[in-house]
């Protein structure tokens, strides 16, 4: 989490028509397998940036849909069952009387977990996964057939919001470094995540013999290890 002006809980009744300020989430979709972000995005943490968030998301992906993971934040549900359903018509009785809204059915490949901590005296003793969407025997499978870990979990992204942390100081916590403009922030943080994946090899991600890999390199979308100047000189195409 960042904040854009000023935190929550120094703005005034005055500030409140700024819908901006305050507390900044950062939204992020992270892959463990290749250390890619997939998809971020900085706004408030309610229920419809979640769904902007996902949509966002869905549409850089291809195929079949991923397992998911996360916390429990509940909008992550809403936001999946959002782009994963489809409406279906139905079928008019000839009787009088309005026509039945139509049946919204979730995508029956949507898979979906979450981890559950309980805590004492503000520790994890213990984590539980609870699957929300998708059947247990599928995504038991798909864990069994992971290369990075065998269980849900949250561990892989709250280390990469970490690395994000150690490579932005307006992202630190207790910084004086904080955003003042929205703008800004945004333009930062897309640079720290395009010199992440394309940039910044991943201890992780080597294969012996063949040398360092950045994220980019394990995903398929480059071949090899970009310097900073190809990154800030890249033009991107314009479709």
């Amino acid at each position: 989490m960042d904040f854009y002006k000023k935190k929550n809980s120094s703005l005034t009744e005055a500030d409140h028509d700024h819908a901006e300020w305050g507390d900044a989430w950062i939204w992020q979709a992270f892959d463990p397998i290749t250390k890619l972000i997939i998809h971020a995005m900085i706004g408030k943490r309610t229920e419809q940036q979640a769904i902007v968030f996902l949509f966002g998301l869905a549409g850089k992906l291809s195929g079949s849909p991923p397992l998911y993971t996360s916390d429990e934040l509940p909008h992550y549900k809403t936001g999946l069952a959002a782009c994963y359903s489809s409406s279906i018509p139905v079928a008019l009785t000839g009787k009088r009387g309005r026509p039945k809204k139509p049946i919204f059915q979730i995508d029956p490949e949507l898979q979906y977990a979450t981890v559950h901590k309980t805590r004492v005296n503000g520790r994890v003793v213990k984590a539980e996964r609870r699957i929300v969407f998708g059947k247990e025997q599928d995504i038991n499978t798909i864990l069994e057939n992971s290369p990075v870990s065998k269980a849900i979990n949250t561990s892989f992204v709250e280390r990469n919001n970490l690395t994000l942390r150690q490579h932005s100081r307006r992202l630190n916590r207790k910084t004086n470094g904080f955003s003042k403009v929205m703008r800004n922030l945004e333009a930062q943080l897309i640079l720290v995540m395009a010199y992440y994946n394309f940039v910044l090899s991943h201890s992780s991600l080597k294969i012996k013999g063949k040398g360092e890999r950045t994220p980019a390199m394990a995903a398929g979308l480059t071949n090899h290890k970009w310097s900073m100047t190809e990154l800030l000189t890249y033009r991107i195409p314009d479709n």
